[in-house]
């Protein structure tokens, strides 16, 4: 009984030697730390994002969803971003389900496809694109972006090296490949893009051409490409450093134990 009665202010003096560290630490919980994932590279349209997809579901797909949207950019200044945005998931809803639709809201929210837009955006810049031209096309290392030019540069195209393609170009559906290769840098949904996309279009049915299509965006936007979905680790150290007598917190510390 003497002894459970000394063992009561050894146990009450734990208690409220614990109490302040409970404290701080639920205090210090509630302090929360924000991080954003920005990209090197600049916000890319979601319109371009949305072809991507579609490319990846068949190149049918791809090119039947381009017609729908040959120059759905211009409504972008019109209209506001969300508004934009379902207008885009219109679009697209005539070729996909509304599971692949759901899939492709997933994909604009992790931003899946803009470093693909991107990686097309890096090929253009090493050709590199014409002075002030918002679309050109690439003949067979000849480079314009005039469209009445394409059948001067066309007569002597097979006498010039052939383009490398790569396995992410994309290509007009067509039943023959040795033809010359004609290839368009432009942005989707602009109006520069459908002038050239109607003679490409027309010169590839025809059986003239082999038309390739790659993303380039003259005037890239300032906004930041925030990503989402990647893990990131915020590491903080404290260097701050206090002079604190802790013997007689040890000694509690230890009668406690």
């Amino acid at each position: 009984m003497g002894k459970a009665a000394d063992a009561a202010p050894l146990l009450l003096g734990c208690a409220l030697l614990w109490l302040p560290l409970l404290r701080s630490g639920t205090a210090s919980a509630s302090k929360a730390v924000t991080a954003h994932l920005a990209a090197k590279w600049p916000e890319t349209p979601l319109l371009l994002e949305a072809s991507e997809f579609m490319a990846e579901e068949s190149n049918e797909k791809f090119w039947q969803f381009l017609e729908t949207v040959k120059e759905l950019a211009i409504y972008k200044q019109r209209e506001s971003g969300y508004s934009y945005y379902n207008l885009i998931l219109k679009k697209a809803g005539q070729f996909l389900d509304n599971l692949h639709i759901n899939l492709l809201k997933f994909a604009f929210s992790i931003r899946a496809y803009s470093p693909t837009i991107q990686m097309f955006q890096q090929i253009a810049a090493d050709e590199p694109p014409p002075d002030g031209c918002d679309a050109f096309v690439v003949i067979h290392k000849k480079h314009t972006c005039k469209i009445n030019e394409i059948k001067k540069l066309l007569k002597k195209a097979t006498s010039r090296p052939r383009p490398y393609l790569f396995e992410g170009d994309h290509k007009f559906p067509t039943n023959k490949e040795n033809l010359p290769v004609i290839i368009l840098y432009a942005e989707m949904g602009t109006r520069s893009f459908s002038k050239f996309h109607t003679v490409l279009s027309e010169k590839a049915q025809n059986g003239e051409i082999l038309y390739v299509l790659r993303h380039y965006i003259q005037k890239p936007t300032s906004r930041k490409m925030y990503l989402s979905g990647y893990g990131v680790e915020l590491a903080i150290k404290s260097t701050e450093y206090k002079t604190l007598d802790d013997t007689q917190v040890k000694s509690k510390f230890s009668l406690c134990i």
